[in-house]
């Protein structure tokens, strides 16, 4: 299977922090599985003051980027084109460089999700619950845009971030009603509920986990399982990991920037899983 250039590519990750990234393990796992043996792929620390510079010094045999926090935003004004689904959440999370020296952004995060959901089993849904409201809570929303065909209730911990997410409603076209954090324990209930908070902020939650629980989407991967997933599991309840999400959006992000398809998923999720691990 051959690369869209012939000869030696790289391909990196950028942001701050970037230590902790598992992307150089996920992406160097497919270039092996693929052939693709002059192709390397890197980690940088950069921040929103110097990503400018970065991209300035970009040479032709540069593939593409993935971006973390603090650069999907900030990347924006750096591009030639994004995507829809770029657009739809104002976020990218992938910069393609192509050989006409165009970049061109995307989001695989909210397809990812879709794909991590699709392997779990879960195809629609009728409501859904998000905890938190950050950026990664925008991503949900728009994966649930293609999936959930009715509400979706976000537990938030302030009126300004719930003001956000209905105003990330109607951009989505999702109908979105707020609930207060200290009734999380209400969302468990829901068919589907996405956890995108930081380590530690749901696990007051699992002491509430119902009896027969339906399907938890945890977007932390490290560390794992968190209270909340492991409780949901002892009690017979469906789990999708941010391991998931990771891998499937790793996946997409391959395709696009080495022209290879289809993109060993299962040899990716094994170099994580090892690569957690041993961490």
């Amino acid at each position: 299977m051959a690369s869209k250039v012939g000869g030696a590519r790289r391909a990196a990750v950028l942001g701050k922090p970037i230590g902790h990234s598992l992307s150089p393990v996920l992406h160097r796992a497919a270039y092996d599985e693929l052939g693709l043996t002059e192709w390397s792929y890197d980690r940088f620390e950069v921040d929103e003051a110097s990503l400018p510079g970065f991209f300035e010094k970009l040479g032709p045999e540069w593939a593409g980027l993935s971006l973390t926090m603090p650069l999907k935003r900030a990347v924006i004004p750096l591009l030639d084109e994004i995507s829809e689904t770029a657009a739809s959440v104002d976020a990218v999370n992938t910069v393609v460089l192509t050989e006409d020296g165009r970049r061109l952004g995307d989001n695989t995060d909210i397809p990812g999700m879709v794909a991590a959901l699709r392997e779990h089993g879960i195809e629609q849904v009728d409501s859904a619950a998000i905890l938190g409201a950050g950026a990664t809570a925008s991503s949900a929303l728009a994966a649930l845009a293609r999936i959930c065909t009715g509400e979706v209730v976000a537990y938030v911990r302030s009126e300004a971030r719930a003001a956000e997410m209905r105003q990330w409603g109607e951009r989505l076209d999702v109908e979105v009603r707020t609930a207060d954090w200290v009734d999380a324990a209400q969302a468990l209930r829901s068919p589907l509920v996405i956890a995108t908070t930081p380590a530690g902020a749901t696990d007051a939650l699992a002491a509430a986990v119902p009896e027969r629980p339906a399907t938890l989407f945890d977007v932390l991967y490290d560390p794992w399982p968190t209270e909340l997933a492991a409780r949901w599991s002892m009690f017979g309840g469906a789990v999708v990991s941010g391991l998931d999400l990771l891998v499937h959006q790793a996946v997409l992000q391959v395709e696009q920037m080495t022209g290879c398809s289809p993109v060993p998923l299962e040899a990716m999720r094994h170099a994580g899983e090892r690569a957690l691990a041993a961490h």
